[in-house]
């Protein structure tokens, strides 16, 4: 009789991975509260620049990175994904440690919000076709915004669906499966690597060292 291995807690999210999570809450969540301010509009652009540095770094830790970090291993076609929501719609769950389809389609939707918003940010800062832009930034990051919302939301449900807490999946980096499911490594001096650079760019952002991003 062949024995079924037993799943334990095993590493799925490296630490850049969980680091650029948590750092883009910041960000996101700092540059909302200071918009209306004109007194805080520094540590805006800060947040804001330091949200776009977060984003280019997923995207080349989403290429050279860790197997579950990795685009190739989560982005899925039109028949994958479609076939992913109807499993949603009756109850069941798509096998896999990684982002499913519908996560990977919420995380690639946020971060090209998030570099529209420093784009449109940074045309506003420049008067760039006048008070479209100021328009649109604000367009921008109130979708944005929503879908955070539907992010938050859609991992507090999924969490309950597969028993299994999602939002302390992303602090810890582990999530039950099978030992040979693990990756090998968190790499967490890459992590570190990017904690020193969020600090760099929001410090030469908040101090006007690059005037040309605020002014």
């Amino acid at each position: 009789m062949k024995m079924t291995p037993l799943k334990k807690m095993v590493l799925v999210w490296d630490f850049p991975v969980r680091v650029f999570h948590w750092l883009l809450v910041i960000s996101f969540v700092g540059a909302w509260l200071t918009s209306e301010s004109e007194a805080q509009q520094m540590l805006h652009y800060a947040f804001g620049y330091a949200a776009v540095v977060l984003v280019l770094f997923r995207v080349f830790w989403g290429v050279v990175g860790t197997k579950y970090a990795q685009f190739n291993q989560f982005i899925k076609g039109p028949r994958a994904t479609i076939h992913h929501f109807k499993l949603m719609l009756i109850g069941k769950q798509a096998e896999g440690l990684g982002h499913n389809p519908a996560g990977a389609l919420a995380m690639l939707a946020l971060m090209v919000f998030i570099l529209l918003i420093g784009l449109t940010g940074y045309w506003s800062v420049k008067e760039f076709y006048g008070d479209l832009m100021n328009e649109a930034h604000e367009v921008v990051s109130t979708v944005a915004l929503v879908l955070v919302v539907i992010h938050v939301f859609a991992a507090i449900a999924m969490s309950f669906l597969q028993k299994e807490n999602l939002v302390r999946s992303m602090v810890t980096g582990t999530k039950k499966g099978l030992p040979d499911e693990a990756i090998s490594s968190a790499h967490y001096w890459v992590g570190v690597v990017l904690i020193l650079l969020f600090a760099f760019s929001f410090f030469m952002v908040i101090s006007s060292a690059l005037p040309s991003l605020t002014r």
